[in-house]
């Protein structure tokens, strides 16, 4: 069954594979939080950017990360509103409160992997020890250097921050330094000092036992969101899992990309129809 069938019949199929299924993967991409209004081009970052926009000629909150901001006090300044615009300012959102309502009868037989950074999963109610999040949180600084594989949470220090911005700057004190006096960096995956620490690593391995256990098992595989920027993450290995093992069947909410690039997949089904509708109709 592909996205050519009935929308209502392919929502029926879900419903039963949900029903019916051991385990349940779901794998979530920025597609995932931008359908839950967390868009980083729209309405609210034009509003709570317009100083960076007027001066920097910023357009989104994606290529900006990778603006070349003159001062360190600048690039502080810029990177405290980012924060805590995605991370601290919206809480848990619709999307993300409908999705854990609609899995929350399959929670002990659930794990998510996502490649968002928001920590959206955990502040709609998702079991933190079940989620892997593979790229980081906005929420903890990490060294610079990418050594030691410590983190830092970061929340009080976005909202002092916030407090003393002037001019798209921030004063020099404000500049953030690990414990041990390092500079610091966001722990979001931009390059090879990316900081995978204990808990990452934790995460990775229950993520890797979690689909050893469910290889043999009738295993849902549930992808919302998931485009081409990292697809060895989440993408190919879904399409290889369903390819591979002998009862999983991979369900993809994709409006922009739902091919699977494996020919030939068997037991697969689309959806292109908006997110939102396809939860509100689950």
């Amino acid at each position: 069954m592909t996205s050519t069938a009935n929308f209502l019949e392919r929502l029926d199929t879900l419903r039963r594979l949900m029903a019916e299924a051991d385990h349940i993967l779901v794998g979530a991409g920025s597609g995932l939080s931008t359908a839950a209004g967390l868009d980083y081009a729209g309405e609210a970052f034009q509003q709570e950017f317009r100083p960076w926009i007027e001066r920097y000629g910023i357009t989104d909150l994606y290529t900006s990360s990778f603006y070349p901001f003159a001062t360190e006090e600048e690039r502080w300044a810029y990177w405290a509103k980012h924060i805590w615009f995605c991370r601290y300012r919206p809480g848990a959102t619709p999307l993300y409160r409908q999705l854990h309502e609609k899995l929350m009868p399959y929670s002990t037989k659930l794990f998510i992997i996502t490649t968002n950074v928001d920590a959206q999963f955990a502040l709609a109610g998702f079991d933190p020890k079940r989620i892997f999040a593979a790229q980081g949180d906005y929420a903890f600084f990490q060294p610079a250097s990418g050594s030691p594989k410590t983190l830092m949470d970061n929340r009080e220090w976005v909202t002092l921050a916030l407090k003393e911005i002037d001019n798209c700057r921030i004063p020099s004190k404000l500049i953030p330094f690990m414990p041990d006096g390092q500079p610091a960096s966001t722990n979001l995956r931009v390059d090879g000092t990316f900081v995978e620490d204990y808990h990452w690593h934790r995460m990775s391995k229950r993520y890797g036992d979690f689909v050893r256990n469910a290889a043999q098992g009738r295993l849902l595989l549930l992808e919302f969101g998931v485009g081409f920027n990292t697809p060895g993450i989440i993408r190919l290995p879904f399409e290889q899992m369903a390819s591979q093992f002998p009862d999983a069947t991979l369900v993809r909410l994709n409006r922009d990309n739902p091919e699977p690039a494996l020919p030939d997949l068997q037991r697969y089904i689309s959806f292109t129809e908006e997110i939102t509708s396809v939860l509100a109709s689950l």
